[in-house]
C-alpha cells in the first residue's frame, strides 16, 4: 500500500463518520472535481496508480465527465439513507485500484490537460 492509498482511505474514513448526516462530503467533492478538474486530483490519481498511461479523446472525455456527475448525484441521493454508501465504494476503489477508474479519471481530464499544456507553452 502506498501513501497515497493512505491519506485516501483516513480521508474516507473521516468521510464515512461525517456521512452519517443528511450530506455525502464524498460526493459534493467528487462532483466538484468533475465540474472543475483540479488538478490536485489528477496527481493524486496518478501517486495511487502509478501514472499508467490512458488517453482518451475530447468527445470521450465529455461523455464520460456526465455519466461520472450523474453516478455521484445518485449516490449522494443514495447516501441520504442513514448507512454513507460513498466512502464504502471509495475504499474498494482506493484498495484494489481497478483499471476502469483511472481510465475514467483520464479520460475526465483529457481536455483539461491539453488545455493546460497549451495555456504552458504560451508561457514559455
Amino acid at each position: 500500500m502506498n501513501s497515497a492509498q493512505v491519506k485516501c482511505l483516513a480521508v474516507f474514513g473521516i468521510f464515512a463518520i461525517i456521512g452519517f448526516g443528511p450530506i455525502s462530503p464524498g460526493c459534493l467533492i467528487g462532483m466538484y472535481i468533475v465540474l472543475r478538474r483540479p488538478r490536485w486530483f489528477l496527481e493524486l490519481t496518478d501517486n495511487l496508480y502509478g501514472n499508467p498511461s490512458a488517453v482518451m479523446s475530447a468527445g470521450q472525455a465529455k461523455k464520460t465527465r456526465i455519466r461520472a456527475f450523474l453516478c455521484l448525484l445518485v449516490l449522494f441521493i443514495i447516501d441520504i439513507a442513514p448507512v454513507p454508501v460513498t466512502p464504502v465504494v471509495a475504499f474498494a476503489i482506493i484498495l484494489s485500484k481497478p483499471i476502469w477508474f483511472y481510465r475514467m479519471v483520464k479520460t475526465i481530464y483529457t481536455k483539461s490537460v491539453a488545455r493546460s499544456k497549451e495555456e504552458n507553452s504560451d508561457e514559455i
